[in-house]
């Protein structure tokens, strides 16, 4: 039996995503056919080396799985993404895995879909598949909200790695979010009255936003609690340290070495700074918590 497609690397599930995602619950349930969506792991980029190094994700697979799966689509397909995968030609993809393979009957292109090693434009691909037999739909963009631009993966990473949280979620259509194990760092934001929890990403190259401080939506141990999240290198109290994403928790005070997190970015708060002294850092410290205080009034 014929199903319905969409296929793409879907990093993100954007709105220009689940625009195509809905038309293509739609196009099955109206054709008596199953919904697909064919993606690939691991990123063409990180295969072909083509500035793999810079490459950041906005989604875990696992995240993008289950992500898709709740807007209603029947079944993910995960293709291993490959060299030889990789030169197929738009046609062959076509037919030879989507048609021989998962059994496509009919195909949804987003409006910057380009699935071959050719590099058609979509409405080039839509060309091929309907010569195949494929019964086409082609979705339009969707304008980024009070933005001249396309919602696109790329745009969302433009603003979260410069901080503007608040318009990534608005093309997202979710709190973009990092997930990890909480690790032992230096404790030295326990002496100075403000306890963090490190976190170790899960998928190393998931995009981490730009360094500062940020009002953050904490969940572990299935709770969820407010608390406000310093990305940076901790120049203070660290000079010449790494990269470090650390979590206060709000009305929090228990031992979650080990275990499961996820933060939830929902408003930036400052740009990280060095500080003259410790006691010049625990002051904006307490001006942070503040201003973290104030914003979950905004969120309740």
């Amino acid at each position: 039996m014929a199903v319905s497609v969409a296929t793409g690397f879907f990093d993100g599930v954007h709105l220009g995503h689940r625009l195509v995602l809905a038309r293509l619950v739609e196009l099955a349930r109206a054709r008596g056919e199953e919904s697909v969506v064919v993606t690939l792991w691991p990123h063409p980029r990180a295969v072909l080396q083509q500035g793999a190094d810079s490459l950041r994700l906005l989604t875990s697979l696992q995240d993008k799985t289950a992500m898709i799966r709740s807007l209603g689509v029947d079944r993910v397909e995960v293709l291993p993404f490959s060299r030889d995968f990789g030169a197929l030609s738009t046609e062959a993809y076509l037919r030879d895995v989507l048609q021989g393979k998962i059994g496509a009957g009919a195909l949804v292109l987003g409006y910057d879909n380009r699935i071959g090693a050719d590099l058609l434009s979509p409405a080039q691909t839509a060309d091929i598949a309907a010569r195949l037999g494929l019964e086409v739909q082609l979705c339009d963009s969707v304008p980024a909200p009070g933005g001249d631009f396309a919602v696109s993966s790329t745009a969302i990473r433009r603003s979260l790695s410069e901080g503007r949280i608040e318009e990534a979620r608005a093309m997202l259509g979710w709190d973009y979010s990092l997930e990890g194990a909480v690790v032992t760092g230096n404790r030295i934001g326990r002496t100075l009255g403000f306890p963090t929890a490190n976190m170790q990403l899960y998928e190393p190259r998931l995009l981490v936003p730009v360094g500062g401080v940020y009002f953050v939506q904490v969940e572990v141990e299935g709770n969820s609690y407010f608390g406000m999240t310093n990305i940076g290198v901790r120049p203070t109290v660290d000079d010449g340290g790494g990269l470090t994403i650390e979590t206060h928790i709000l009305d929090f005070d228990e031992d979650i070495y080990g275990l499961d997190i996820r933060i939830r970015f929902l408003h930036r708060i400052r740009e990280e700074h060095r500080f003259e002294s410790l006691p010049a850092l625990v002051a904006q410290l307490e001006r942070d918590r503040e201003t973290a205080r104030k914003l979950i009034l905004a969120h309740s």
